[in-house]
């Protein structure tokens, strides 16, 4: 079973109680929860388990997975990959009721994940429970995990829309009666990072023990809002791949890793970096779906340089307009040609490639003939190749004299 990362502290240090800030978050993925929750999702007992061990390769910490009260399958496939000897901690997902726990220690997980809706709205229209009668039905699963000696984390459900005495209240006493791990979920992803900081930052002075994030994307700020997290304090950070999940999803992996890559490559040292491209591919594939353009790394155009100030630059120095290096992830950078924002220096990278000796004025003449050509809409590489050759042979395609 693969540990949670530990120091050393390459990051500025949370204050208050609490475990020292590792050098990243420990990964939750809940691609296997969360995700099954995604509007298009459906996974077989096959995916499931193809996932996991993708997920394990790449090296996430803790695998979550669906609930075995959602289904007899959801059930089996929860014990078989609970068995399945990976290196990742197993756990499941589940209300804060003893049949949902037994059943859940009886699929031989690695731990448990509690959760409570703590704010009015869904203690209204949800549980119906009081505060006093939330820590009495806690206080009741948590004596079965300890019994189990299996850890617990217990989350607090629309944290974020909470009461803050409430949320305090049920942080302590869960710590108090042996959770290893306390979760605060932006259920509804209306937090924003200052808000985050705010009441991660709270709990980390009330409890020492570690402290889950869970962010959805609504406001279209879980990265910034799991990364707000873990600098207040947060100890682990939940994310699904493509960031899947209930509505707009939650925390992408990959957007988490760019995040921590960007911070501090060391501190991925233990991820298989190379696996990630595949694990969004997989994972798309599976769902039906292309991957996002906006995806973080695996987008098809997530290296690709275009305008003619970028290209020049990146030709130049990569690092001028790329802050995360795409061989790290097995993928190279690419610089489009036949459009009408092309400029010299990426024909003449491509005319070197091509082992052609061009001047400046004859790179000036293939430049403003693919221009005029891709005002009508994008033109084939292949076709700028032939105009670049061209400059080198004149007869070969005279219409570059009428460019001029």
């Amino acid at each position: 079973m693969r540990s949670p990362p530990s120091n050393p502290d390459t990051c500025e240090p949370s204050t208050g109680p609490g475990p020292a800030a590792a050098h990243r978050p420990a990964i939750v993925d809940s691609t296997l929860r969360e995700g099954e929750q995604f509007g298009r999702a459906h996974f077989d007992s096959a995916d499931r388990l193809a996932i996991a061990r993708a997920l394990d390769a790449f090296g996430v910490d803790v695998l979550e997975l669906t609930s075995p009260a959602a289904s007899r399958q959801s059930e089996a496939d929860l014990t078989t990959i609970a068995a399945a000897g990976l290196s990742a901690q197993v756990v499941t997902h589940v209300r804060c009721h003893p049949d949902d726990v037994r059943r859940a220690l009886d699929c031989g997980v690695d731990g448990v994940h509690l959760f409570l809706g703590s704010s009015r709205w869904l203690r209204t229209h949800g549980h119906g429970r009081t505060l006093p009668r939330m820590l009495e039905a806690l206080e009741q699963v948590l004596q079965l995990t300890r019994a189990a000696g299996v850890p617990t984390r217990f989350s607090c459900e629309d944290a974020f829309r909470s009461e803050r005495a409430d949320v305090l209240e049920l942080a302590r006493q869960a710590e108090a009666l042996g959770a290893v791990r306390i979760g605060l979920a932006d259920t509804v992803g209306q937090a924003d990072p200052e808000g985050v900081t705010d009441l991660v930052s709270a709990v980390r002075a009330e409890v020492d023990c570690e402290i889950e994030f869970h962010g959805h994307n609504d406001g279209g700020c879980a990265i910034a809002n799991a990364w707000a997290a873990w600098r207040a304090g947060a100890t682990h950070i939940d994310t699904t791949v493509l960031g899947i999940g209930e509505r707009n999803g939650i925390t992408s992996l990959a957007g988490l890793v760019a995040r921590l890559v960007m911070h501090d490559l060391g501190a991925c040292d233990d991820l298989a970096l190379d696996r990630l491209v595949p694990l969004d591919q997989l994972v798309a594939r599976t769902l039906g779906m292309e991957i996002p353009f906006d995806a973080c790394i695996s987008a098809p155009a997530a290296f690709t340089h275009k305008a003619g100030l970028h290209a020049k630059a990146v030709l130049d120095e990569p690092r001028s307009y790329e802050a995360l290096d795409p061989t790290l992830f097995g993928r190279s950078r690419a610089l489009p040609l036949g459009h009408r924002l092309i400029g010299r220096h990426a024909l003449a990278a491509r005319a070197d490639a091509l082992g052609l000796a061009l001047t400046a004025e004859q790179l000036a003449s293939v430049a403003r003939a693919v221009k005029t050509q891709a005002d009508d809409g994008p033109i084939a590489d292949e076709r700028v190749d032939t105009l670049l050759r061209g400059a080198a042979s004149p007869s070969l395609t005279p219409e570059l004299e009428t460019t001029r």
